[in-house]
């Protein structure tokens, strides 16, 4: 299987679209509307900074088979950037032959070459799949920060509305 990697491009939003389709019914989600979401991926794709594209589409004999949503972010510690890991997803005709490894072969590659220290991400504790993933690249478990989440009703008083 010939595997290619690049960012994601305004030409890519119908491939983007068929990812986050995907992504959402994997994960038990609403069923996304594909026209919806080609619109959203069209305009997230334009916004973007050419400097820091956020979505890496990874394709296998030339179709569509996952994605990495990435942001970079500016710490102040020791004055180096970080890379976060928002979604990696790999679709499920496409998974254990090799993709989700070259996505963030990808990515490391990109972070190296950018003068980026780190990958961080974060990951479901149920999600054992992923786990032993990340295991295998030699992902360090950090138990030092909690993940919290500020939205709906949290968010709005947050805004001050």
């Amino acid at each position: 299987m010939a595997l290619e990697v690049r960012w994601a491009t305004v030409d890519d939003a119908e491939a983007l679209a068929t990812l986050l389709c995907t992504m959402a019914a994997h994960y038990r989600q609403a069923p996304l509307d594909h026209s919806r979401a080609a619109a959203t991926a069209r305009q997230w794709l334009s916004d973007e900074s050419p400097a820091y594209p956020h979505f890496a589409l990874a394709f296998a004999d030339g179709e569509v088979a996952g994605l990495a949503s990435v942001a970079i972010a500016h710490p102040g510690i020791d004055l180096e950037r970080l890379m976060f890991l928002k979604d990696l997803f790999v679709r499920d005709g496409a998974r254990n032959k090799g993709v989700g490894r070259v996505l963030v072969r990808f990515l490391a590659g990109e972070c190296l070459a950018k003068g980026i220290g780190r990958i961080d991400l974060t990951t479901e504790d149920w999600n054992e799949g992923a786990l032993r993933f990340y295991d295998r690249l030699g992902a360090e478990r950090h138990g030092q920060k909690v993940f919290l989440r500020l939205s709906g009703d949290a968010l709005n008083r947050a805004a001050g509305t």
